[in-house]
């Protein structure tokens, strides 16, 4: 039922006699009339209250939760809800039917305070090749001094415009739009006939893209842009010298709407959802956007050009189109090579009339943040056997050298954000990081992100976590907890055996943070998404995983990961710790290199048309690598020689 829907039937409810409720919301003061059977969720957004459902309105999360203080409800849904908090009026905004008039609290709403890693310095990214703008550059700008018309010589405005540029710079054949040509009469004679073309010359015929009073050539803006499922990335950049000049970066304003690709399919399907989705992502580029105009001292219209990557789902998202056949057998997308827009179709806040590409992807689970991962990692250019890795809510992995390329997708899952993890967290303030614990005592140490009392734990915490569980004997391969040891950190709880990270009293939230048995089972499907895919990835070229000379991992995940902790869980494979290569935001600087030069996009492309990719879920030996990698580290210990030798020592 969409928020249309709802405001349709509380306008007619007198004509029909359908049956309404009023819903107060506090600490709001907020009243709206919804009809009798909507939802929580859809009465607050009624009254313009945001609440989070990180995971697509399913019901799975948890995290929409507000307390009934008075009225009736019906819970389609209590997951993630003890009987207590049952007892005590919580109840899941997504799942819960308004059945009379209702009073609801809704609790103080998850904010994302941690300063994003991505947020460097402009100075820490490099030109990553010759560049020179008059060679390599599509959008350029030109100043002309036009003759002005008379009685002897009445050629139009626009052809006197393209007489001068033919003359000039050997420029023919122009595409002038609508909204230049309204504004072209008067710009020219305002100007006194001296006046900047900004020209877009990457398509078929050369496109005006404005007409700008006086000589306007000194500077010229781009914009390349990462839109990650989970994180949002732009770098604003000169075209003149090819510098990145500012950066930016912020969390998906989707991801209130959906933590993983699935969830956000899933409400992209309901009512005006992708609507929704297409505003909030679009709403997000144009803040990052704003924020790098304005260190610099530019507007954003001053932008000319930008670069989009994404996975296969942002970008559909993003242009409006349909995504729910990608999670649909046979996973087809609408288009793996969009073509290139205007700013102005997707409501994004540069220059109107600016280019808008979207680079190439391969298939369903395999988007342009891999081709231009691979392309800015050099995976496809090299005499190495090397898989590039990018960890996210998707595990996307491309295994190859510059004669040939395969690649998958596996879907592991919000895990590894926090999400499905009873105290889990996104990696925000308050968020246990890395933890640590004692072989003799179990007690543990950990560090927590901000410095703070801790509120719960981020994916590298619970990678961390789990590993010193497994190595220090609280948990057995299987991620069983062991209760039979001389500590009451381990015990029975409501959802099973569970291990207590912090006390009650050490907390910040007053209550104790717990890993449950639950919790390990989701990290243990995770990982194991993630490393069966390696192995079928190699057995399909005939290697094993030992063949593999280097492994290149990207996004900002990887940034955290520990190399060690996430061999002993078995999320990478065991190799040498020389062979591994941490690269940050492989996605946005493949971007990056496809805004400065023709060529670089060409090989982009090229890259996605080169690459294998295997659907894992046609493919049988998946499911059976899968279930071997469901155990700490694995089933097959001769996989991990050094996790073996490290057990043997502590026993």
């Amino acid at each position: 039922m969409t928020n249309a829907f709802v405001l349709r039937l509380s306008s007619f409810v007198n004509e029909v006699g359908i049956v309404t409720h009023r819903v107060h919301f506090t600490p709001f003061d907020k009243t709206v009339e919804v009809p009798y059977g909507a939802l929580i969720v859809e009465a607050a957004r009624l009254a313009e209250i945001d609440i989070n459902v990180p995971c697509g309105g399913q019901g799975r999360c948890g995290r929409c939760a507000v307390v009934v203080q008075n009225g009736n409800v019906r819970r389609r849904s209590t997951i993630r809800l003890s009987a207590a908090d049952v007892q005590a009026g919580y109840a899941l905004a997504c799942q819960t039917v308004v059945e009379g008039d209702l009073e609801i609290f809704v609790p103080p709403q998850e904010e994302i305070t941690r300063h994003l890693t991505t947020e460097k310095t402009a100075a820490k990214i490099s030109v990553p090749f010759e560049y020179d703008w008059r060679v390599h550059q599509t959008v350029v700008k030109y100043f002309l001094h036009i003759e002005p018309p008379s009685l002897a010589d009445n050629t139009d405005d626009l052809s006197r415009l393209e007489r001068e540029l033919s003359k000039c710079c050997d420029i023919r054949g122009l595409y002038a739009p609508l909204s230049v040509l309204r504004t072209l009469a008067r710009t020219l004679r305002d100007a006194d006939w001296r006046v900047t073309v900004v020209l877009d010359r990457g398509g078929a015929a050369p496109r005006i893209v404005d007409v700008l009073p006086g000589d306007q050539t000194y500077s010229l803006y781009g914009a390349a842009v990462d839109i990650g499922t989970t994180t949002v990335t732009v770098y604003l950049v000169d075209l003149y010298s090819g510098e990145v000049v500012e950066m930016a970066a912020d969390y998906n304003g989707q991801i209130k709407r959906g933590e993983d690709v699935i969830s956000r399919i899933i409400y992209a399907s309901k009512g005006n959802g992708l609507v929704e989705l297409q505003s909030l992502v679009a709403q997000t580029i144009n803040k990052l956007v704003e924020r790098t105009t304005i260190r610099h001292h530019i507007k954003p219209h001053d932008i000319y050009k930008m670069t989009i990557v994404g996975n296969s789902t942002m970008i559909h998202i993003l242009l409006g189109l349909p995504p729910e056949q990608i999670r649909l057998t046979p996973y087809i997308t609408t288009i793996n090579h969009p073509p290139v827009v205007l700013a102005n179709e997707l409501n994004l806040n540069i220059h109107p009339q600016a280019p808008v590409d979207c680079l190439p992807g391969v298939a369903s689970f395999m988007g342009a943040d891999i081709t231009a991962g691979v392309l800015s990692s050099g995976t496809h250019d090299t005499d190495k056997v090397t898989l590039f890795l990018d960890i996210g809510t998707n595990g996307e992995m491309v295994l190859g050298t510059r004669e040939w390329l395969v690649s998958c997708a596996c879907s592991a899952g919000p895990a590894f954000e926090g999400a499905g993890v009873y105290h889990g967290m996104r990696a925000t303030t308050g968020a246990i990081e890395e933890v640590y614990i004692n072989s003799q005592t179990y007690e543990p140490t950990y560090r927590v992100i901000g410095g703070g009392k801790p509120r719960g734990l981020c994916g590298s915490g619970l990678i961390s976590l789990l590993a010193e569980m497994f190595i220090t004997g609280v948990t057995d391969k299987a991620g069983n907890i062991n209760l039979t040891l001389p500590t009451p950190r381990v015990r029975q709880g409501e959802h099973g055996p569970e291990y207590v990270i912090v006390w009650a009293s050490e907390s910040d939230t007053g209550e104790d943070i717990v890993i449950t048995k639950p919790d390990i089972d989701n990290l243990l499907r995770a990982k194991a998404a993630i490393y069966a895919g390696y192995v079928v990835l190699a057995h399909s070229v005939g290697m094993t995983l030992k063949d593999v000379e280097q492994m290149l991992i990207g996004g900002s995940f990887g940034q955290y990961l520990n190399i060690e902790k996430a061999i002993q869980i078995g999320l990478l494979p065991d190799l040498p710790w020389d062979r591994f290569h941490f690269l940050g935001n492989t996605a946005a600087r493949g971007a990056y290199m496809a805004l400065l030069r023709r060529e670089a996009r060409e090989e982009i492309a090229a890259i996605a048309k080169k690459m294998t990719y295997l659907e894992l879920a046609a493919d049988n030996t998946f499911n059976e690598q899968f279930m071997a990698a469901l155990f700490l580290p694995h089933t097959d210990m001769t996989q991990f020689r050094s996790v073996q030798k490290l057990l043997n020592g502590a026993e």
